[in-house]
């Protein structure tokens, strides 16, 4: 048995537990939103760590809810690929990892309550309709992980809503400036869940799920992954010389060399093991490009 699939012990199995290499879609977007409100008005750094600790936990308990359902529906087993597998591999019981979910969505919900205090009780909605998707997206009769649209829905609630939620509590209004700069960040969180499902591809097939993976098959897969990656440096080029962005987000492109290797890996490798590079590194894309954006508009502001 290789070391990949060998069992955690002590804290290394509630840290893989949360997945980390997810939880760089949760921080990059909260960034991201913060430093584009930086160019409307001050920031309240309190209001920035609670959206970001909420945010957090929201993606960690997320990524329980799909190690609990994984389980009991028996796609799960001792030789699975990847960090996930605590249940099977570890020996946690699945009832603490539902309960341990739980128990971050109801912190989660705590912050979301004073962020609202603070802002808007509009919030609670958004916020509501964010979490239920993470609940749903390995939960319920249907869960939209087993469907095509899954890159959709973490596109759009993890990379732009996020974006937005971060510039809103801080502004206390919704530009179009901000919705376009969000685009990037909704391409690359839709780009890890991709990843992840064509990694994936011959065990969720045999399980009966209908990814966009499986329903276009793995080449196309890779080809739609590489678009994924090329419309998030080309939109920001695009903001740079319709003057919505300054020359300094081209720190974006210091990025770039992981994307590429991601396609060069994928496209070479089919062996799940072997793609585990590529899991890892498309997560570091999206956080370095939504970390280099935000610096870039911290330097045009310091300027």
């Amino acid at each position: 048995m290789t070391h990949s699939l060998q069992a955690d012990s002590g804290w290394r199995v509630w840290w893989q537990l949360t997945r980390p290499h997810t939880l760089t879609a949760s921080f990059a977007p909260v960034f991201l939103g913060t430093m584009i409100a930086l160019q409307y008005s001050l920031i309240d750094w309190i209001l920035f760590l609670a959206m970001l600790v909420a945010s957090l936990l929201i993606q960690a308990a997320t990524n329980m809810f799909n190690e609990y359902y994984d389980f009991a529906r028996g796609l799960d087993n001792e030789n699975s690929v990847g960090i996930g597998g605590a249940i099977v591999r570890n020996g946690v019981k699945p009832k603490t990892v539902l309960n341990l979910a739980l128990l971050f969505y109801g912190i989660a919900a705590v912050i979301g309550l004073y962020i609202c205090s603070l802002t808007s009780w509009w919030l609670l909605v958004v916020g509501a309709v964010a979490m239920g998707i993470g609940y749903f997206y390995t939960g319920g009769p249907y869960p939209i992980a087993y469907t095509p649209f899954g890159e959709l829905f973490s596109g759009v609630v993890m990379g732009y809503l996020i974006v937005i939620i971060a510039f809103y509590i801080q502004t206390g209004m919704v530009t179009l400036e901000a919705s376009l700069l969000a685009i990037p960040s909704t391409l690359l969180v839709a780009a890890i869940m991709l990843a992840n499902n064509i990694r994936d591809i011959v065990g969720d097939e045999e399980s009966g799920r209908k990814t966009l993976a499986i329903l276009v098959k793995r080449p196309a897969a890779v080809n739609i992954l590489m678009w994924f990656f090329i419309l998030a440096y080309v939109w920001i080029v695009i903001l740079i010389l319709v003057g919505i962005l300054t020359p300094w987000a081209l720190l974006v492109f210091i990025s770039v060399i992981k994307p590429i290797k991601v396609v060069q890996i994928f496209k070479r490798f089919t062996e799940p093991l072997k793609v585990m590079p590529a899991m890892k590194d498309t997560g570091k894309t999206n956080t370095f490009v939504a970390f280099l954006l935000g610096i870039g508009l911290l330097i045009d502001y310091l300027l």
